[in-house]
């Protein structure tokens, strides 16, 4: 097997001033217990934001989705592409508006979307983590039937809270994940990388936010950790400083004090169901952070927040 530092690439700031053979041990020291707790366990990652629009941001995703496979760990990218289809659309002269932050989606639109999303992204990161020396291979919640979805029909309204009854085109929510395509490639020495469209009982293509896409995905496959990669530093305190780590308990109180607030709520919401479907821990990290993935999963310390179930006390002996 070809060495995982054979691909990473060394950081220009480094290359001119190399790490000493003390530091280079103690950072194997630290990584390697984190290396045996993740071997040949399930790790979904959601690619998204400034990661996706940054080149040195996306190489640096894609050598450390290779060097995770390498390391014996099992991969799964999903990713998402909002700007990237707003673009595309206003090339196209197609208008498109928003409800409760999802894309208001009729039929040119989701065709569009679809061909963003399956066709140029998805091949742009299987490319990409090509060239660093992985074997990806790009799919969509419609090969297989991996995400059967269904359309949504009513949302919360941001005043009263209540459900309400909405028309938002072709846009789903997975109503049944068949994960056998996404387990026959990871089985092998390949990485999946999927695009979140999904496809409806009665064979139409619906588009799927690409956090609940992915939080669906490793509910269903019960991987070690889901990581979705945002343009924030993670959840913040009163005092604005990152909390590395949240219980479902204490993720639902800092909601109801008001901490967590925002675009945040729905994202930490759906981190707490993900957990609470079996999933030993969901993290929200900085994708702006050159190889935040490496960095999360093995460092003492991460660059994001932790949300898990809170750890069982020890009987006293």
């Amino acid at each position: 097997m070809t060495s995982p530092k054979d691909h990473l690439a060394k950081p220009t700031h480094l290359a001119e001033n190399e790490p000493s053979a003390h530091l280079q041990a103690r950072i194997l020291a630290e990584a390697i217990p984190h290396l045996i707790q993740y071997d040949e366990q399930t790790v979904v990652v959601k690619f998204g934001g400034n990661a996706m629009g940054d080149e040195a941001l996306a190489i640096a995703f894609a050598q450390d989705i290779v060097y995770l496979k390498q390391s014996g760990i099992n991969p799964i990218v999903v990713h998402g592409g909002g700007p990237q289809i707003a673009s595309m659309l206003k090339k196209l002269e197609i208008t498109s508006d928003f409800v409760n932050g999802l894309r208001i989606t009729d039929k040119p639109t989701v065709e569009v979307v679809e061909m963003v999303l399956s066709g140029k992204i998805n091949k742009e990161i299987v490319s990409a983590i090509n060239r660093q020396g992985g074997k990806a291979v790009g799919i969509s919640g419609k090969d297989a039937n991996l995400m059967i979805a269904r359309k949504i029909t009513e949302l919360p309204d941001p005043h009263s809270n209540l459900m309400k009854a909405v028309d938002i085109g072709y846009v789903g929510e997975p109503l049944e994940v068949n994960p056998h395509i996404v387990e026959v490639i990871s089985k092998s020495d390949l990485i999946p990388v999927i695009a979140p469209v999904g496809i409806s009982r009665d064979g139409e293509t619906l588009n799927i936010n690409a956090d609940t896409f992915a939080s669906a995905l490793a509910a269903r496959m019960q991987a070690k950790r889901l990581i979705l990669l945002t343009d924030v530093a993670g959840v913040l305190d009163e005092n604005k400083k990152l909390i590395p780590k949240l219980t479902i308990d204490e993720a639902r109180a800092m909601i109801k004090a008001g901490t967590i607030s925002g675009g945040m709520i729905p994202k930490i919401e759906g981190c707490i169901e993900v957990v609470e479907a079996g999933v030993e821990g969901v993290v929200v990290i900085d994708g702006r952070v050159p190889h935040c993935v490496l960095l999360e999963l093995f460092t003492e310390h991460g660059v994001g927040t932790l949300v898990r179930r809170a750890e069982r006390k020890k009987p006293k002996s």
